[in-house]
Order: structure tokens, then sequence, then C-alpha cells
């Protein structure tokens, strides 16, 4: 199975390993055509199981081990995600991974997470030989006080890689910085439409109508990855206003799509799309049980923990990953 790319799951990772990849062809799977989403069955009461939430940490603290520098990656972004500043360890670890994919994935995370014991360890790396990392660690800098490389930021996005410009576009929104908009509009005309597609994210995050109008669009793509990748980004500013148009998503001819919208509605507080991540759940495609745990970590009930279990001794490193970051969602 291809690697799946995180960033299409509203994760950084998948920019600095993927980024500018075309989405795949909308022929290469037949689709399902189903006209109204599974029943969602009645929320229960359930207590919180405290061995499956340690099975799921040690999930991610043994993924961080691993030889394949993508599930290292993604290792970082499920203790963000999942564990919060209580895995703040793991994502120091990756600070000083051998992978610039890694070392992207942690000094972005350690900004996120605003890590303050990371901040003489990000001053070593400012001119890391990656220039993603780079760019991580302006951004880490930023979001720890420290603004004098801000600026540079912008350089970034002249540069002649794409994967780099969107990086640069990604954390350019993730700053939360308004100034960032006129740039972000000037690099709304960039010849890759990966690239175009973060710009709309990263104006949607800094309130800009003119990425949702981006966004919106996308949804409707012939393309099912940009429409996942769209969906994500409309949800991640957790604006009520465009859950309608989420649920409007739940129905449709892809099973992928229709999980990243189940993800994206209980990114707002909505779980309409949990009997589709069930369903998703229980599927024969690797692909299709990952966006499921995600959606069901997304939606946070608490009745989907046998579920997750279940997925959590999956045959697929990414989707056990996806599984224990969604067990620590769990309200």
């Amino acid at each position: 199975m291809k690697k799946m790319n995180w960033l299409m799951m509203g994760l950084i990772v998948g920019v600095a390993a993927c980024a500018g990849n075309r989405p795949q062809d909308p022929q290469a799977k037949v689709p399902v055509v189903v006209r109204h989403p599974p029943e969602v069955p009645p929320a229960r009461d359930e207590p919180r199981d405290e061995a499956l939430r340690q099975n799921a940490r040690q999930e991610i603290e043994q993924s961080l081990s691993s030889n394949d520098e993508i599930i290292r990656a993604h290792a970082v972004e499920a203790a963000k995600e999942g564990l919060g500043t209580d895995g703040r360890k793991l994502v120091l670890r990756g600070l000083a991974d051998t992978s610039p994919v890694v070392r992207f994935a942690a000094a972005a995370a350690v900004g996120d997470l605003q890590l303050s014991e990371a901040y003489d360890a990000l001053r070593k790396m400012v001119d890391d030989g990656d220039p993603s990392v780079q760019l991580a660690v302006r951004f880490a800098l930023h979001r720890l006080g420290d603004s004098r490389l801000t600026q540079e930021m912008v350089a970034y996005t002249h540069d002649p890689r794409k994967e780099v410009r969107s990086n640069a576009v990604l954390l350019l929104g993730r700053l939360g910085e308004k100034s960032a908009i006129k740039i972000l509009h000037r690099m709304s005309s960039d010849s890759e439409p990966a690239v175009k597609l973060q710009v709309a994210e990263a104006l949607w995050r800094l309130g800009d109508a003119a990425g949702l109008e981006d966004l919106v669009a996308s949804t409707i793509s012939k393309y099912p990855d940009d429409q996942m990748i769209a969906l994500l980004a409309l949800a991640e500013p957790r604006n009520p206003r465009v859950i309608e148009h989420i649920r409007g998503k739940l129905i449709g001819d892809f099973m992928e799509v229709k999980l990243v919208a189940a993800r994206a509605a209980g990114m707002l507080g909505a779980d309409d799309g949990y009997g589709l991540a069930l369903q998703g759940a229980r599927s024969s495609d690797p692909r299709e049980r990952l966006l499921a745990a995600m959606a069901l970590g997304a939606i946070e009930r608490r009745d989907a923990q046998p579920v997750l279990a279940n997925l959590l001794k999956d045959s697929d490193p990414d989707v056990r990953l996806a599984a224990g970051t969604a067990v620590w969602q769990l309200r």
C-alpha cells in the first residue's frame, strides 16, 4: 500500500513528504453510489478504557523507532494530535532525527504545542540543511515568542521547489498573523495546484473569504483527493457556518471522501458520519480503515473504543497509528 499522505488527512507531515503529487485519478476506483449515509446509532455513555489508552500510547512510542522515516514522522504527528503536551518527549525526540521529514514534523509540532523547552535546540537548527526544516524552525521560534527570523519565511514562498512553497504557505497560515494574507493572495496564482489549494486553506484559517470560496469549489473537484483536502481545510478553523456543506459530502460516490467528510463534521461537533466511520472500520481497504479511525477520533464518542481497539491491532502501521491517536482524542 502507498504510504498515506497525512497532509490530506489534516496533518502537517504530508507537505514535506508528498506535497505536489497529482491527486489520484478519479477513475482509478469504481465508485459505490449510496444516496444516504448509514444510520447513526445513539451514543452510549461508556467509561474511558485506561488499558486501551496505554496500548495506544505504546503504539505511538514504538512507531517513533520505526526504520521507515514516514512512519516516524507520522508518529510525531500522532503524539501531537493525540497526546498533546503529554507527548512532548516524543515530539522533542523527533528534532534530532536523521530524516528531514521527521525533523520538519517535530519542529512544526513544537510550534503548535508551544514547547518552550525546545528553544535552544531550535536555535541550533536554524541553518538545517533542509529548507522545509528551516521553515518549521522559524515557525516554531515565532510561536515561542522569538520573531527575529519570522520575516525570512516569506522568501521561501519564491522557492523553485513546489514542496517548499507549499510548506511556506502552510506554516504562514498556521502562524495566525493577518499580515500574511497579502502574501498568500499573491501565492494564489502559483502554477502548482497543490500550492494553490494550500493557499486557500491558509487564507480560510486566517478568516479570508477568498479562501473559503476556493475551498468550497475544491470540494466538487473531479479529483477525490482534492475534495478530501478541501473538506478538512474547511473544518479546521471550527467555523460552524460550513457544517451544512460538509454534511452534504456524507453522501456521494467515493467512500474515502465520505469518511473525510465524517471526520470534518466531527471536528465541528457533529456525529452525523459516525455510522460511516463504523462501516469504514470494517473495510478491506487499509486506506479506508485509516480514514475511519481518524473520523472516530474527531467525532470523540467513547462508544467507539471497541472498534478502535480492533484497529489498534491492524496489520497496517498507519492504521494502528491513526487508531492510537483516535483513542486519545475521545472525550
